[in-house]
């Protein structure tokens, strides 16, 4: 489980594309088979799923022997989560349902260490138990990536508040949740919804901010409307929507044998 880290720069920025996918299944296994695709990053959906600490743990370490960084997504704004999370290894936090100025910063103070922040100092994984300990609080609040998720309406009339901390790397859009909160729950393709997301998208290109939305039927022409519509990191899919299409084909081939 130990291992020497990587200390490079987070892999999302503005000025480069990344691409990702989701694991909500729980085993590490998954997150080799995603690493060996050649994903720059695994996101780990603690929100949704029923993923231990101690599971978040093993995926993040076989994600990184592969090559991918690890994003776990916490399931509530947890202070005492993050920090363990960090301290289990992760190279950032994505986290769901950010709304006003004093929520990025209170997400910033648990994630950063001083002076940006005020994430305390321990020795675990992180810090290859102790090891790289100087490396790695050295450099962690250089490489370390906050993902904030814009999930609501609220959140969009306030965009320009929440990107203005430097701390921020990327968004990510929940354009269910937006749908919700417009009181059109699932009809993600209502124009309201299109409208809301784009001027998100456009944040980020004022605030240099990254961008990302999730693929589900993943083709070349779809990754390239993505890219074109002003989104620069791409979720490709998830173990849960990959079994899901699986089964749906299953079910229409079986289906005409029975």
């Amino acid at each position: 489980m130990s291992s020497k880290l990587d200390l490079r720069k987070s892999p999302l920025t503005r000025e480069s594309r990344a691409f990702g996918a989701w694991t909500s299944l729980g085993h590490s296994s998954i997150a080799e088979i995603f690493a060996a695709s050649h994903v720059d990053f695994v996101a780990i959906d603690i929100e949704h799923s029923t993923i231990s600490l101690e599971q978040s743990l093993h995926i993040m370490a076989a994600a990184q022997a592969g090559g991918a960084a690890c994003f776990p997504r916490i399931a509530s704004h947890n202070g005492e989560m993050i920090k363990r999370l960090l301290d289990s290894g992760a190279d950032g936090i994505i986290v769901p349902m950010v709304n006003t100025p004093e929520e990025v910063q209170q997400i910033v103070d648990w994630v950063k260490y001083p002076p940006i922040g005020r994430r305390s100092y321990g020795v675990a994984r992180a810090q290859n138990y102790g090891f790289d300990f100087a490396e790695y609080t050295a450099k962690w609040n250089a490489r370390s990536s906050i993902i904030i998720q814009i999930e609501s309406i609220v959140a969009v009339n306030r965009i320009d508040e929440l990107l203005a901390h430097n701390a921020i790397d990327g968004v990510m859009i929940g354009p269910y949740d937006m749908s919700g909160s417009l009181g059109i729950p699932g009809q993600i393709t209502d124009p309201r919804v299109t409208e809301a997301c784009n001027k998100v998208v456009e944040a980020c290109r004022r605030h240099g901010k990254a961008c990302a939305t999730q693929i589900v039927d993943i083709t070349e022409a779809v990754i390239q409307q993505a890219f074109e519509a002003g989104f620069t990191f791409i979720i490709l899919s998830s173990d849960v929507f990959i079994l899901w299409k699986w089964g749906e084909q299953i079910r229409k081939v079986t289906g005409s044998f029975r």
